[in-house]
């Protein structure tokens, strides 16, 4: 899209959704499960071998009662925002944190504490994947600022990220994106924004949400994925249940096809913003989103590449694993 937006932030930017914090009991019970996965505990384990996938399922039957309660309910519905947030998880154990990285492409390949929380938790709402065109198809990827990628619609930038749905061009996007803070941005200016399209429907004229759920769309691959330039089939943006349907749109890389459908995109973006919700996440907070429900994005800031800038690990899970099998080389988890 040509146009160049902003995003303005609620008076009072507070996370949405379900808002889940452990007590250090359950704390330290969590940080036990996830120390049994990392090199102390798993020798010679490797996040994207399958064996360490498979004790990581394992062990996630040892979460605290509470996280187990909270992402079974949400993965049954998630609620009006879409956006579940557990916080004071555990990101290391006894070692300090280290830099932060600034490499493109980067993902965590030997198992952290952080790496097997996140996993663990986000097991609990369906089968981790990723995508090999995207950071080498590595499960548990790093969400932090690239220098040189400033501009980058992406992960690696730094400018206003837009509002979206994860991989919204893939037919098997992840149904739930999992991000957890391992370092929180020094400056404060990076919030994560999410808004849900059940938030944003009643704000909707009869003719946008018509306009919207005919196929008069395309959407691009977002930059992280490489050697990829093909776009969708022309789609809908809502799609389901009219009353309560699912969203499918990429501020940055969705582009309708005829100027009723860029009206209707539009307005669908004056009720986003209308209805968004923004949060500096702090170490330890992990925001699930369902990728069928809720787009997000991320506010602007300035990185100083010294080791201390925001760090996330971002983690994606689908429901239906038989259904991108046809993706999935040698049944892993990892879709071409």
């Amino acid at each position: 899209m040509s146009e160049t937006h902003t995003l303005s932030l609620p008076l009072s930017a507070a996370a949405a959704g379900t808002v889940v914090e452990l007590t250090e009991a359950e704390q330290n019970a969590l940080l036990a499960v996830a120390e049994q996965l990392t090199p102390k505990g798993f020798a010679d384990g490797r996040i994207d071998d399958l064996r360490w996938l498979d004790a990581a399922r394992d062990a996630s039957v040892q979460l605290p009662h509470r996280m187990l309660v909270a992402l079974r309910a949400f993965r049954h519905d998630a609620g009006p925002d879409g956006v579940l947030l557990l916080r004071n998880l555990p990101v290391v154990a006894d070692d300090p944190l280290l830099p932060t990285p600034a490499v493109r492409g980067s993902a965590e390949r030997v198992p952290t504490i952080a790496a097997s929380v996140v996993t663990t938790a986000m097991l609990h709402l369906g089968e981790v994947i990723a995508f090999r065109n995207e950071k080498t198809g590595a499960l548990v990827q790093n969400v932090v600022p690239v220098p040189g990628s400033e501009t980058s619609q992406s992960n690696a930038g730094s400018v206003l990220l837009e509002l979206h749905i994860e991989n919204a061009f893939h037919d098997n996007r992840p149904d739930f994106v999992g991000l957890l803070c391992v370092r929180e941005d020094p400056t404060g200016d990076a919030k994560l924004c999410t808004s849900s399209v059940r938030r944003a429907l009643p704000l909707l004229s009869a003719k946008a949400r018509t306009v919207l759920s005919e196929p008069r769309f395309l959407t691009e691959p977002p930059p992280s994925f490489d050697a990829l330039g093909s776009v969708t089939p022309a789609h809908a943006v809502l799609n389901g249940d009219p009353v309560d349907p699912n969203v499918l749109v990429d501020f940055s890389a969705t582009h309708p096809l005829d100027d009723e459908a860029r009206q209707a995109m539009a307005e669908l973006r004056d009720a986003f913003m209308g209805t968004m919700s923004a949060l500096s996440l702090r170490v330890g907070d992990l925001a699930v989103v369902d990728n069928r429900l809720a787009v997000h994005g991320r506010t602007s800031f300035t990185p100083s590449y010294d080791g201390a800038d925001r760090w996330l690990h971002r983690v994606y899970a689908h429901l239906d694993h038989r259904r991108s099998r046809v993706d999935r080389a040698g049944n892993g988890a990892v879709l071409g």
